[in-house]
């Protein structure tokens, strides 16, 4: 008996989707309103993947935990996730999570780790999102796009690591990455949720290409 056309279809990835809360000088994250406008529009994802939205608080503590139950609770196969950069003209593609916490800069509880290290012995971690696809995507659409390997020494740089480090009990996503959006005066909401979409989209297809070549 022959195959039927879905014998040879990828399973939808489960695809998670963060951004941030406020942090000390930012009473207002606009990633957080950009997980929420994907969260609204989730049925719009549904032929591309099962798609769970997650604001964090900016939280050294909390984060680790908030991977943890994630992880073993829907085991995301890709994790987006969003942070703002008060200095970025444009949206930032991260390549390069570093081994490193800031000094002295408290979270939004107050607290300040003490180890200027995100894990004794250990190297740096490269996004395995797809950034050129992504970035030839954005610039399609006339969105201002650039890259960076320098994501901070803050919460930002510190889940980008964890989740790509595979530090976390049960959170192994196989593809997972940072990208920074500008302040909301230089890109509006609707035009970062926009951008947001197409990442999606973009992650979506390229894991399931590779799921195809992996069966």
């Amino acid at each position: 008996m022959a195959a039927g056309p879905d014998a040879f279809r990828p399973r939808r990835p489960r695809l998670l989707v963060t951004g941030f809360g406020p942090f000390p000088g930012v009473p207002v994250n606009p990633t957080e309103a950009l997980v929420e406008e994907l969260a609204a529009q989730k049925e719009r994802f549904a032929h591309l993947c099962d798609l769970r939205t997650e604001v964090f608080p900016v939280d050294y503590r909390a984060l680790p935990g908030r991977l943890e139950d994630i992880g073993t609770g829907f085991g995301p196969d890709i994790a987006i996730h969003f942070g703002l950069s008060l200095r970025a003209t444009g949206i930032q593609l991260e390549r390069k999570a570093r081994n490193v916490i800031a000094e002295g800069k408290p979270d939004d509880t107050g607290h300040i780790p003490q180890s200027r290290h995100i894990r004794a012995d250990a190297g740096d971690v490269d996004s395995s999102l797809p950034l050129e696809e992504i970035s030839d995507a954005l610039q399609a659409e006339g969105l201002p796009v650039g890259f960076s390997d320098d994501a901070g020494a803050y919460l930002c740089n510190y889940l980008f690591y964890l989740s790509g480090a595979h530090f976390c009990t049960g959170f192994a996503p196989s593809m997972s990455g940072f990208i920074h959006m500008p302040p909301s005066a230089v890109l509006g909401i609707e035009k970062m949720a926009s951008a947001a979409s197409t990442i999606v989209d973009v992650c979506c297809r390229a894991w399931s290409r590779q799921a195809v070549l992996s069966d």
